[in-house]
């Protein structure tokens, strides 16, 4: 299946490095050379969070819903050596086309399927992941089915006790949408904050929010250093901050979706030991 135009440039800064844009956006990027170089500030927030939340260099399992370049399984198999990660990616073209022109690392135990991530979330083992990434947009916009309440249970079902979801999310002003997505993961999971730049959680700018939740304290103080370390510096909130953050937004449901004319994947899931 293809679902939009992609294209694979290099990127002038660094060598042998490459960005995929996909509809003439840029969608990831990828340093051969160096996979622990995370080019983008929200895929740079994720790897803190991996690197922070897990003790260091032990290998993970890991689930990924949408892959494009497949920048963060590179950056955990070369990190965490002996990871074994399931990316969800439906555009199998595209993942022809990445590992063609951006080979991965020999010894990987990185598995594509070309597969809907919803259906892939909810037939994935219980309890067998400690690290679930939630990166799936069509355009700009990340389907309806895959914002809902159902889908971040079926992500937290898929969990290990103590593992992460991450998602990132298109922070669009007026933050109506942001809002409701911080609201909607907030209501599975008993751990949850959000990082993401100053400027655009004032709602001044466009720009990526990342959520991440679990059922055990996530490592805020740490991230907060990371994030505040970074080329574009961001803020970490939780607590009575994200609780006024998500005041009065609506939590986004299969049944308000489908209310939305936006139905839901129906799905036929079958366990797998992956």
């Amino acid at each position: 299946m293809r679902l939009g135009a992609a294209e694979i440039v290099p990127d002038l800064d660094r060598t042998d490095a490459w960005l995929l844009f996909i509809d003439g956006v840029p969608q990831s990027g990828v340093d051969l050379a160096d996979p622990g170089y995370l080019e983008f500030e929200y895929v740079r927030r994720i790897g803190h969070v991996a690197d922070l939340a897990f003790t260091a260099g032990e290998p993970l399992r890991a689930l990924h819903l949408g892959g494009g370049a497949l920048t963060l399984p590179r950056y955990l198999a070369h990190t965490r050596p002996g990871s074994r990660q399931l990316v969800a990616e439906l555009d199998d073209v595209l993942t022809d086309l990445v590992r063609e022109h951006l080979p991965l690392p020999a010894g990987h135990r990185i598995r594509v399927r070309a597969a809907d991530a919803r259906q892939v979330t909810e037939s994935v083992r219980p309890a067998s992941y400690d690290l679930v990434i939630s990166d799936v947009f069509a355009g700009a916009v990340t389907p309806p089915r895959l914002t809902t309440a159902e889908y971040a249970a079926a992500a937290a079902r898929a969990l290990r006790p103590g593992g992460v979801y991450a998602v990132n999310v298109a922070a669009v002003p007026p933050l109506d949408s942001a809002r409701s997505a911080v609201a909607t993961v907030r209501s599975v999971y008993g751990e949850t904050c959000m990082v993401a730049e100053a400027s655009v959680l004032r709602g001044r700018r466009r720009g990526n929010l990342v959520i991440f939740a679990s059922d055990r304290p996530l490592p805020e103080a740490a991230l907060r250093r990371a994030a505040a370390a970074d080329p574009f510096p961001a803020r970490v909130v939780s607590g009575d901050d994200l609780r006024r953050f998500v005041s009065g937004a609506p939590v986004v449901t299969d049944v308000t979706v489908m209310t939305d004319g936006q139905a839901p994947v129906e799905t036929s899931p079958q366990p797998t030991n992956w």
